[in-house]
């Protein structure tokens, strides 16, 4: 902040403070003027009276409630605020008694009805700190209130952006797994001249513009997903000729659903790579069935006996990403044996 600025502020606040004394200044001359007929007895008493009442209203605003009440120190907070309230019912007992000496010459007969009544003075004096006070607590508790919830949206902030991070990181380890295979493939198919090889590519160029551009996307329809899963298993029917018996099923599912993408790709691609030929065949067997808002997907593969029991980077993301993406609505069932692995993934897409 700078100077100028600095000097209009603090400018603005004496106006105002300096407005609301006056007004202060007026009451208490009317308050304490009535039932007598000089005015001019009750504004110097009430004059008399204002430096006790700004002292008392200060010092609860700017010193017990901020350093004492806010932070909870409340034992100090008690036994200050009983000095201050001493100390100021002094103060006024003086006013009283400036009234009495110098406004009516002693007599007491001569004061201001109003004057008279210590308990008046003391009340009207105790209601306007009592009042700013009250102010002044609730614009410390809205200014605590909006602090709060600043930290708090900037906490949930760094917590988005980190679980956007997060995303973003298990994606990017996603991707390269997944071109790995594919571009195994294509390089087989290369190697052997095939005329299959234009086809291949073709369904390699689809699965790469869904891997780098669409699973960016916050969601994807199941029914796009879907085709680049039947591209998939295009490109491995191809490398696998003969020796691979793919069963794939969709059940129920219309257009209108959407889930995040490459949710159920990794569970395909983790069948090949870990599938294995048995009885002279890789057997996959991929269902997905739809039900009420709910996605049931279902894939099992062989195995053979020696086959390692580790199920590899894909699927340690892909449960990160059901964490992150569907927390408490989904469940997955991983069953391995000697001679099969199966995975079994239920969605709620209720939000």
């Amino acid at each position: 902040m700078t100077f100028q600025r600095f000097l209009k502020v603090k400018l603005i606040q004496l106006f105002f403070h300096t407005a609301f004394w006056s007004a202060v200044l007026i009451f208490y001359s009317y308050f304490f003027s009535i039932g007598n007929t000089s005015f001019e007895n009750a504004f110097s008493f009430s004059l008399f009276l204002m430096p006790t009442t700004i002292a008392t209203t200060y010092v609860s605003v700017y010193k017990l409630i901020p350093d004492y009440l806010i932070t909870k120190r409340y034992l100090r907070f008690a036994i200050y605020s009983s000095y201050t309230l001493v100390i100021s019912a002094y103060l006024v007992m003086a006013s009283v008694f400036f009234s009495l000496i110098y406004l009516s010459g002693f007599e007491y007969s001569e004061m201001n009805p109003a004057t008279k009544n210590i308990i008046l003075v003391l009340g009207a004096v105790y209601l306007i700190v009592f009042v700013i006070s009250a102010f002044k607590l609730l614009q410390y508790n809205l200014k605590q209130t909006q602090r709060t919830k600043a930290l708090e949206t900037k906490i949930l902030e760094a917590q988005l952006k980190l679980k956007e991070q997060e995303l973003n990181y298990l994606k990017m380890q996603i991707h390269p797994h997944f071109l790995f295979n594919t571009l195994n493939t294509m390089y087989g198919f290369a190697l052997q001249k095939s005329e299959s090889t234009p086809e291949m590519i073709l369904k390699l160029s689809n699965l790469l513009d869904y891997l780098l551009y669409q699973v960016d996307k916050p969601k994807v329809a199941l029914a796009e997903e879907i085709n680049h899963i039947k591209d998939y298993i295009g490109l491995e029917q191809m490398r696998f000729n003969d020796t691979l018996n793919v069963s794939f099923e969709v059940k129920n599912c219309s257009k209108d659903i959407s889930i995040a993408p490459m949710l159920f790709l990794p569970f395909v691609e983790n069948s090949f790579k870990h599938g294995a030929i048995k009885d002279g065949k890789l057997q996959v067997f991929l269902e997905i069935n739809c039900e009420d808002e709910r996605i049931h997907f279902y894939i099992e593969n062989t195995r053979q006996k020696q086959e390692s029991s580790s199920k590899g980077i894909g699927l340690e993301n892909i449960k990160k990403r059901l964490e992150m993406l569907y927390k408490n609505r989904y469940t997955l069932d991983i069953k391995e044996n000697e001679y099969s692995f199966k995975v079994a993934l239920n969605l709620d897409l209720h939000d």
